[in-house]
């Protein structure tokens, strides 16, 4: 059995997590932080970075290779277009989510989440870059309804769990939701994604996990 190790406040955490809820497969979760230093931690993940997930074959680190080993060990529901090209076309979608908006955001979360600040020149590159990759991303995306087409697939696992973070962090740091001025109208697909139970579950555990944090800071 998989055993999904991290925590549900991460978005990555929450990609693989939900490619697993569709699928159907068996799978018991570890919370694992993120910049871990135990040797048995860096031994499955060498950055101390999560997700990673253990198997009887041994540990896997980074979310999309262990979306693509869980798309090829249960192949059913498919999250993958069987045709090579529209298969490659959905990884292109996942690769703009994780690369080109999830991962220049992330420069502003320490701003917009927690308590700290970034540089006017820094703030302002991050703009600037997102500004040309959201506009990038919106010449791909069909949003059709599903982000790659009319069928769900691992571009929306990506997607769901970091547009809302990108759109967020930038309302926070900026005053304004750079993806819907970039011409994103993502609040109807994030909520038609949020209606699909294993995307319920993935928001009601984070959501549980908050609490108990909140609590705990009180």
């Amino acid at each position: 059995m998989i055993t999904l190790c991290g925590f549900s406040l991460s978005n990555y955490y929450n990609k693989v997590k939900l490619v697993l809820l569709e699928k159907g497969v068996p799978f018991t979760e570890e919370v694992v932080k993120t910049h871990s230093k135990d040797e048995a931690v860096l031994a499955c993940t060498p950055l101390g970075k999560v997700p990673f997930i253990r198997t009887e074959h041994g540990a896997l680190c980074e979310s999309q290779a262990i979306v693509e080993y869980i798309e090829a060990v249960h192949p059913n529901p498919p999250l993958l277009p069987a045709d090579p090209w529209q298969a490659a076309k959905v990884r292109e979608l996942t690769t703009f989510v994780d690369l080109h908006l999830e991962l220049v955001a992330r420069e502003l979360y320490p701003k917009a989440f927690f308590g700290g600040d970034i540089s006017d020149s820094n703030a302002a590159r991050v703009r600037k870059l997102l500004e040309k990759n959201i506009a990038g991303f919106k010449r791909l995306a069909k949003f059709s309804p599903y982000v790659a087409g009319d069928r769900f697939t691992l571009a929306d696992c990506a997607a769901w769990v970091s547009l809302p973070l990108v759109a967020l962090a930038t309302k926070i740091v900026y005053g304004e939701d750079l993806l819907a001025a970039g011409g994103i109208d993502w609040k109807p697909y994030s909520k038609l994604i949020g209606e699909r139970p294993s995307a319920q579950r993935v928001s009601a555990d984070r959501k549980a996990d908050q609490e108990k944090s909140a609590a705990k800071a009180s």
